[in-house]
C-alpha cells in the first residue's frame, strides 16, 4: 500500500481540528505557525496541506489576511484523484475550446426562438443558484447544452457528449474558484447576446474567452509534492 505524503496526513490533522472545534464556513483558521504547534508537525507539511485545500476549494487564502472556510467541513478528496485530473484537465480544455467555440459560431447562424428560451431559462437558473449561495454548476450545464442543441450539429453534439464526464469535472474545478460564479454568469451572457444578434464572429470570441477563462484554475498551478513519509 502506498504510504501517505507527510501533508496528507496533516489533512487528516486538520479535518479532525475543525470537525473538533466545531468550525464552519466564514470562520478562519489559525496562523499556519499556529497550527503547525497545536498538530505537531512542521509548517511545510501545513503548508502544503493548506494549498490542497486551497486548491480544491476548501478554504480561500486572502493575501495578507489568513486562511478562512469555505465549507463546513475539509472532506478533501484522495490527493491522488486530484494529481489524476491535472494530469488530463490541459487536454479536456483545450478540446472545449476547440468545440464550443464552433458551436457559438453555428448558433449564431442556426438559433432558433426556442433555443434563445433554453438559453435564457439556463441563465436564469444559473442566477438563482448563484444568488442561493451555490456555484451554478447545473445552470452553467443548461446553458451549454443549450448552445449545443442550438448549433443544430449531430455530430459535434455527439463529440460534446462522448466528453461530457470531463467537461463536468472542468466546470466544477471552475467554479469552486473563488468569485468566479458571478464572472461566468456574465460571461455566458454576452455569448448569448451575440448568439441573439446572429453575430457568429463576436459569438465565437466570447465563447473561446469564456473557455479560457474557465481554463484559468488553481489546480493547474499546483505541483503535487513527491516526498513521503519513511
Amino acid at each position: 500500500m502506498t504510504k501517505q505524503r507527510l501533508y496528507e496526513q496533516v489533512l487528516d490533522r486538520l479535518r479532525a481540528y475543525v470537525a473538533e472545534g466545531g468550525l464552519g464556513a466564514g470562520d478562519r483558521l489559525p496562523t499556519e505557525r499556529d497550527l503547525a504547534q497545536r498538530l505537531g508537525v512542521s509548517r511545510a507539511s501545513v503548508k502544503q496541506a493548506i494549498v490542497v485545500l486551497e486548491v480544491q476549494g476548501l478554504v480561500e487564502v486572502r493575501h495578507g489576511g489568513g486562511t478562512y472556510l469555505v465549507r463546513d467541513s475539509l472532506d478533501a478528496e484522495p490527493v491522488e484523484r486530484m494529481v489524476e485530473r491535472r494530469r488530463r484537465l490541459p487536454d479536456v480544455l483545450e478540446a472545449r475550446e476547440a468545440l464550443e467555440t464552433k458551436l457559438a459560431e453555428l448558433a449564431a447562424e442556426r438559433r432558433t426562438d426556442d433555443d434563445l428560451a433554453a438559453m435564457r431559462s439556463a441563465l436564469a437558473h444559473m442566477a438563482k443558484e448563484i444568488e442561493d449561495d451555490g456555484h451554478g454548476v447545473e445552470g452553467d450545464r443548461l446553458f451549454h447544452a443549450a448552445v449545443t442543441a442550438a448549433a443544430h450539429s449531430s455530430i459535434l453534439a455527439e463529440f460534446m457528449r462522448s466528453i461530457a464526464d470531463q467537461i463536468a469535472e472542468s466546470r466544477t474545478e471552475s467554479l469552486r474558484q473563488p468569485h468566479r460564479p458571478a464572472r461566468s454568469l456574465a460571461q455566458h451572457q454576452a455569448i448569448l447576446d451575440a448568439i441573439t444578434d446572429r453575430r457568429p464572429a463576436r459569438a465565437a470570441a466570447a465563447m473561446r474567452r469564456h473557455v479560457r477563462t474557465v481554463a484559468k484554475v488553481r489546480l493547474l498551478d499546483w505541483e503535487p509534492e513527491e516526498e513521503r513519509e519513511a
